[in-house]
């Protein structure tokens, strides 16, 4: 079976694939001063069937020995770290192409192969990004802007009054309390943020592209985003699947 590792600044996702079928998705916080045998031990007793190949996408540098010693030592496998530079079938509109997040490049290869093309990829983690291809097969780029989280800790950080709240769509957008309007200010302010960032994407594009959401907020923040039009939480593990069986090494 492939065991499929999608390494995010705040979770680690696992995706466990048995020829064509995930069987198995998990996640676990991102700790930066993980050994592989803390990450054994996090993921071992969750992990059914026996694993013949990983598969590796990153954004935390720091943690690419644990997860390399994990693979060839503790789970005795070949491993693939995908970097920017593998054969997605894109004609990268990104400069210079090495600094083209793998992360962006892989949920924009993974939209393309589920979906279709024209498309948009939005993915909302700890930063948020939002990517084009177009019909032509073009990854034209996009945006990175601060995730959701983000604005709430930074509103809590940089003031002396205001209280850490939980990130939730509030009832109305008229706050009647400290906390109900930072949620307010916070979701309704994020939601118009991600709108007006796809409307001018759609302007520019000049097409009709399919619009997909990923990451740890999509799903609360396509239930307010008319533009929105998909959630979907494999999107990065699918596209990772798709990846070994293209490399097969």
């Amino acid at each position: 079976m492939l065991l499929a590792i999608d390494i995010g600044n705040s979770s680690t996702k696992f995706g466990v694939f048995d020829d064509e079928n995930l069987v198995q998705q998990f996640s676990v916080p991102t700790v930066r001063t993980n050994s592989a045998n803390e990450i054994y031990d996090l993921i071992q007793p969750i992990i059914s069937g026996q694993i013949s190949f990983v598969v590796i996408s990153s954004v935390v540098a720091e943690l690419e020995n644990s997860y390399r010693e994990l693979s060839e030592k503790l789970l005795n496998v070949k491993v693939l770290f995908v970097d920017s530079q593998f054969d997605s079938g894109l004609k990268i509109n990104y400069f210079p192409p090495k600094n083209l997040g793998v992360d962006r490049l892989v949920a924009a290869f993974a939209a393309v192969e589920k979906y279709g093309k024209p498309v948009i990829v939005c993915d909302f983690g700890t930063a948020a990004t939002v990517d084009a291809v177009n019909s032509k097969k073009e990854f034209l780029g996009g945006i990175i802007a601060p995730g959701i989280s983000i604005l709430a800790d930074t509103l809590f950080q940089n003031t002396s009054k205001l209280p850490k709240v939980e990130i939730k769509k509030p009832e109305s957008i008229f706050g009647n309390s400290t906390i109900t309007s930072i949620q307010s200010g916070i979701f309704y302010g994020y939601i118009g943020l991600v709108d007006g960032i796809l409307r001018k994407m759609l302007d520019e594009l000049g097409e009709l592209p399919k619009i997909i959401a990923t990451g740890g907020f999509a799903s609360l923040i396509a239930e307010d985003s008319p533009l929105i039009e998909i959630v979907d939480d494999k999107l990065m593990l699918d596209g990772l699947h798709f990846i070994y069986k293209k490399m097969k090494p």
